[in-house]
This record gives structure tokens, sequence and C-alpha cells, in this order.
């Protein structure tokens, strides 16, 4: 059985800088992160066995100059930063420069009096901290009825930016949808390029595989959407989160296996799925 693991597989250098600044604060006094710092239960799990633990409210953070608190890699909201900021505590800021790239551009293009649409999933926590840096309320359209529904709240002069981790295809076709409607709009194609590489790529080998295995955590975004971007390729198409999910029995009559993993999927989890299907 031929094995293809994807090149782009596993950490981005946004999910890695903000590992390593989580791992590298353990030890300083009470550390906390705001949220789990990545989509991996693994990692979460590994860093609070080393005193680095995950909180998902403000009120959950104690007071003082002891406390580190590490802010995750899909950033927080202009209020979340200020209600942390008046604990006292030390932050570290380990939001991905994309993200943060974005929180600038809603904040400038609102000053400018521009409506903010992002595309994107309401529920995301990266999704709903660029919400929380927009002048105006913004709209978050994921879909083709959403975006055929649209109408502006505020002004017909917009601003569209993506969710860093969105299916570029599915961006370009809401995208599309709204520039037809006749308002005056600036499109920024937020989409990170390790994830259009990493989609691209992931499209491109399950285009071949008789099989494609698609490792990430359950709440992992971008991972979902390889897994989408996979299924339509190849039908035979499987999502893990670790080796132990993978039933070996529906590969035991494929030729060729392709492999690619989320951009929080640490390589030591690849690398064991990598090394079971090519006995």
């Amino acid at each position: 059985m031929k094995v293809t693991l994807a090149k782009t597989a596993g950490f981005c250098p946004g999910v890695k800088r903000a590992v390593d600044m989580a791992y590298k604060a353990a030890g300083c006094g009470r550390v906390y992160t705001y949220g789990p710092i990545i989509h991996n239960e693994a990692v979460v799990g590994d860093l609070a066995s080393k005193g680095v633990f995950a909180v998902e409210s403000v009120d959950d953070i104690p007071a003082g100059a002891d406390v580190t608190v590490v802010l995750r890699s899909h950033g927080v909201s202009r209020a979340t930063y200020e209600a942390i900021a008046e604990k006292g505590v030390n932050i570290i800021d380990a939001t991905c420069p994309f993200v943060k790239k974005i929180h600038h551009i809603v904040e400038e293009k609102g000053r400018e009096g521009r409506e903010i649409i992002i595309i994107g999933d309401a529920k995301h926590p990266e999704v709903q901290a660029i919400c929380g840096w927009c002048q105006m309320t913004p709209t978050v359209i994921e879909n083709r009825d959403e975006a055929e529904k649209f109408v502006p709240k505020h002004t017909e002069k917009l601003c569209i930016v993506s969710q860093t981790t969105f299916n570029y295809k599915k961006f370009q076709e809401l995208v599309e949808i709204l520039s037809k409607k006749g308002y005056d709009i600036l499109c920024l194609n937020t989409i990170c390029n390790a994830t259009e590489e990493r989609q691209s790529e992931a499209r491109r080998i399950a285009g071949f595989a008789d099989a494609m295995i698609v490792i990430g955590g359950q709440n992992s975004s971008n991972t979902q959407k390889l897994y989408e971007i996979s299924k339509e390729e190849c039908e035979n198409t499987y999502y893990i989160q670790a080796l132990g999910d993978l039933d070996f029995s529906k590969l035991e009559s494929v030729d060729n296996v392709g492999i690619t993993a989320g951009a929080s999927t640490p390589n030591n989890i690849i690398e064991e799925v990598h090394k079971a299907c090519q006995k």
C-alpha cells in the first residue's frame, strides 16, 4: 500500500508560536490560558500536567502580579483583553499574527465608516474575537443562504474579511454572491497562506488516493474544512483524532492512502498514524 503524507500536515507557524509560548510560561507562578491554547485535547492536557490550565471565563482568572494569562491563538475581543488586564496579571498575547492583522483591519475600516462582513463560523472563537474589534455590529456569513439574504445593517459601504481557516473555494463563492448586490465593497482575503496551501494539497492528494485520512481535534475548524475538501474528492475519507480512532479494516483493499492533518495536530500523532499505515 502506497502512503502519501501531506507536506503541510501539522502545526502551522501561528499554532507553533502559541504552543511554544504556553510551554515557556509553565512554571512562572500561576499560569492560565484563556480558552484552550489550540483545538487539540492532547496538547491542552499536557499543558495542564505542567500547571498551565485553560479557563473559559474572565471570572475564573485570579487577580495578582504572580498570575500569567496566555491568550489563545484564536485571539480575544477588545473587551475581554481589557477585562483581563484589569486583573493586574501578566498577559502573554499568543494570538496568531494573521488573526491579529484582521483585528487591525476591522477596527480601521470600521473607523472609516465601513460595515464589516466576516465570512466564517459565528460560533468559532476566532470569529467571535474578530467581532469584538468591530466599530459597528458586524454580520457573520457562513453559507450561500446567508449571503443571498444579506442586507446591510448600517451602511452600503462594506468591508469583507474571512476567518483565517475558512474554505477558500467557499469564500470565493460567497464573495461572488455579495458582489452582485451592488454595494460599495472592499474585499480582503484574510485566509492565511498556510491554510490555502494545506487545503490545496489536501485536494490534490485526495484526488488520486483510494482512501484519505484527516487527523485533528473534533473542534478544530481547519481540520473540519480539510475533511470537507478531502471528502469532495475521495469518498473514503476518515476523520480521526489519533491512531486509536482508525479502523484499519477499511484500508485493507486500497492501494493508495493519503494523510493530512489540521494546523493544531502535533507531529507525534501524525507520525504514529503514518508509520502504522506503512506496515
